[in-house]
């Protein structure tokens, strides 16, 4: 009774994000209760193994009573404090040197957002206001990848390169370009990872070329392109982007909004090629999802500019929320729930993943497989040597979802027929193995479906 009067109030009353409106209602909602360790349990008893950590974000995991102690605490003692008028909190303040002191570089200024899309929006302001200060104002100019995504806000959907935050949004603007993606398995260079470089090499240097080296403001990037299907650049690729903008004078951004806080491994991606992004946007694993934050890193050079351009006056961006002591609280607790042992877990279970998952290469519908750490993807095709994607006419996204469901597993099941994944860092061997074989039912029982069987070659 509880679940249907639950079903019925969301049709009616409440927006979920990203989804077909008519689709939802007539699905109706899956509601969850609670979440312990790397699952999570819906109110029907169900218990599920999250392979995708809510959405990329609850990288600790379930159930730590430790972060839930540290909002409480913060909560009695301060729940609000403005970061206007020169005032703060002690929380936000120790948040913003404990970063400082692990991000790569001298990214030692960090400003608090609420999510990764207000930090994307919060860079472009932050550069728009460099480029002023350094008396260049035509450097307007800004270049992203095909395919890769930097939230769905209105500037941030333009930068992004997947058609769906497009349609009928109006942008991307004109001063939004776009370079091909990296993604090795359909690049037109094949699977050559020299030859994925240096054709995105010579595509970034003849977009500054054509748009004017004396116009292009920034390059926007994600160390693996994560809502495109988890696209992993061939090693040697980050830098090579580096090192254009080095050579252009355009400023370099690293978007770990999905990557950074040891989903690949290290605490933030980009220090596995020890390249030092100019600014760095993050959030998700930040409160590992209890609570909203994201956060701008910017280097020295980049805070010291603006500070000088700006003199007294003041800078013009800010949020209510910026810098929540609540939020800061619990992502200094989730800090050290990372340090503590669970970025050490994390590795230890991403190579499993990766293991497992590999295993599952040479199944009819399997084309391909990558990933670096816990985050993973499966690319489903019809036809292995001609990597045919099934179908957008059997609505793989939906049908992929429901039988991982079905079988105990969240995953995120992109439009194109890929599995996703993005499992909590603390996973136990035995929350691996079932995403494993769980993933290989599914397959199995997609094999099956008469629709897909039309389709195969």
């Amino acid at each position: 009774m509880l679940t249907n009067s639950l079903v019925e109030l969301d049709r009616q009353h409440l927006v979920h994000p990203v989804s077909s409106f008519q689709g939802h209602e007539a699905r109706g909602v899956r509601v969850l209760k609670s979440g312990n360790g790397a699952r999570v349990t819906d109110v029907e008893g169900r218990e599920l193994i999250d392979g995708f950590a809510g959405l990329w974000c609850v990288n600790a995991g379930y159930g730590h009573q430790s972060v839930v102690d540290a909002a409480a605490k913060q909560m009695s003692e301060l729940p609000y404090a403005t970061g206007y008028f020169d005032l703060g909190a002690e929380a936000p303040i120790r948040l913003a040197a404990e970063l400082a002191e692990r991000a790569p570089g001298d990214l030692n200024h960090v400003f608090f957002t609420l999510g990764g899309s207000d930090a994307v929006d919060s860079t472009i302001r932050y550069i728009r206001y460099y480029w002023y200060a350094r008396n260049q104002p035509k450097r307007d100019q800004f270049i992203s990848v095909d395919q890769g995504y930097h939230g769905s806000t209105t500037i941030g959907s333009g930068l992004t390169g997947l058609p769906a935050f497009h349609e009928g949004f109006g942008v991307p603007f004109d001063w939004q370009h776009k370079i091909l993606s990296h993604d090795l398995y359909r690049h037109p260079e094949g699977n050559n990872p020299q030859a994925v470089i240096d054709a995105s090499v010579a595509e970034l240097r003849a977009k500054i070329e054509t748009v004017g080296p004396e116009r292009v403001a920034a390059f926007f990037v994600e160390p693996i392109q994560g809502s495109g299907g988890v696209l992993v650049p061939p090693k040697g690729w980050i830098k090579a982007m580096r090192d254009i903008c080095t050579e252009y004078g355009v400023l370099f951004i690293a978007d770990e909004v999905i990557t950074g806080f040891g989903r690949t491994g290290p605490l933030f991606a980009c220090s596995e090629e020890g390249i030092v992004p100019d600014f760095m946007t993050t959030a998700k694993g930040l409160t590992s999802g209890y609570a909203p934050m994201g956060a701008v890193f910017m280097s020295d050079h980049i805070y010291d500019t603006i500070a000088q351009g700006a003199g007294p006056r003041a800078v013009g961006h800010g949020f209510t929320y910026s810098g929540h002591p609540v939020s800061a609280a619990v992502a200094l607790e989730v800090l050290k729930l990372y340090e503590g042992g669970i970025l050490e877990n994390g590795c230890r279970a991403g190579a499993q993943l990766m293991a497992g998952l590999e295993t599952l290469r040479d199944h009819p519908l399997v084309g391909d497989v990558r990933g670096r750490g816990m985050l993973a993807a499966v690319e489903l095709v019809t036809d292995k040597e001609k990597k045919t994607p099934i179908p957008a006419t059997v609505q793989p996204a939906t049908r992929l979802f429901d039988r991982a469901w079905e079988q105990g597993l969240v995953i995120r099941s992109f439009a194109q027929g890929i599995f996703g994944y993005a499992p909590p860092l603390c996973c136990t061997p035995e929350d691996i193995d079932g995403i494993i074989e769980r993933t290989k039912t599914v397959l199995d029982q997609t094999l099956e479906d008469p629709e897909i069987r039309q389709v195969l070659r």
